[in-house]
């Protein structure tokens, strides 16, 4: 499982502008299993996706095609964990240790 932290890097009002297609987008990779949670950080300087995928290759390559990286109005932090305990309702998500 992945962490996705978007920071923005341009301000809000540029951010608001490519936010149809960020939408779209994440709409998208919701349909394909890919996105399981996603939502905007307090105070409001990025977001947050939680992200399921084979490899990290992956997920960065999904990362480089949101409209707010083309546009460069954010930058990407991820972090890879292993889910071993979850919600109940996340239960096909949880993973097992090497």
């Amino acid at each position: 499982m992945f962490v996705l932290e978007l920071t923005y890097t341009a301000p809000v009002s540029a951010v608001d502008k490519e936010m149809e297609a960020h939408v779209t987008w994440l709409d998208q990779l919701y349909a394909q299993g890919v996105f399981i949670a996603s939502g905007r950080k307090n105070p409001r300087d990025g977001g947050v996706i939680l992200a399921v995928a084979d490899d990290r290759a992956t997920i960065e390559k999904i990362a480089a095609s949101d409209p707010f990286v083309v546009a460069e109005v954010c930058e990407y932090r991820i972090t890879e964990f292993i889910a071993t305990k979850t919600a109940p309702e996340l239960a096909p998500y949880r993973q097992e240790l090497p």
